[in-house]
């Protein structure tokens, strides 16, 4: 069994949001996590939310716990302090389910 974590942003700086993805993606491995899908999109056709979303993404990670140390890592926060709050406008969490691996 694995966690995953499917989720949609609004990003309006490229950059610097590819400075977070470069600096966090360490972190996210120590954690034994990973991406395993990412997109990039210019339309959504039908959403629960008023938030503008055009990327999505799922993080993967051994579990719902590891996945809550790594969004609370003192390391990780740093670094989303640093690129991400400037770099993403919304964030919407559009699933979170346990998953056979």
């Amino acid at each position: 069994m694995s966690f995953e974590r499917i989720m949609g942003l609004e990003v309006i700086n490229d950059d610097e949001y590819q400075k977070y993805r470069e600096n966090m993606i360490p972190i996210l491995h120590s954690f034994d996590g990973s991406f395993g899908f990412d997109f990039k999109i210019n339309e959504v056709l039908k959403s629960k939310t008023d938030d503008v979303i055009n990327r999505v993404f799922t993080l993967n990670f051994p579990s719902k716990e590891v996945m809550e140390e790594f969004f609370t890592n003192p390391d990780y926060l740093a670094v989303k302090d640093e690129y991400f709050l400037n770099s993403v406008n919304s964030v919407t969490t559009i699933s979170m389910h346990e998953k056979n691996t």
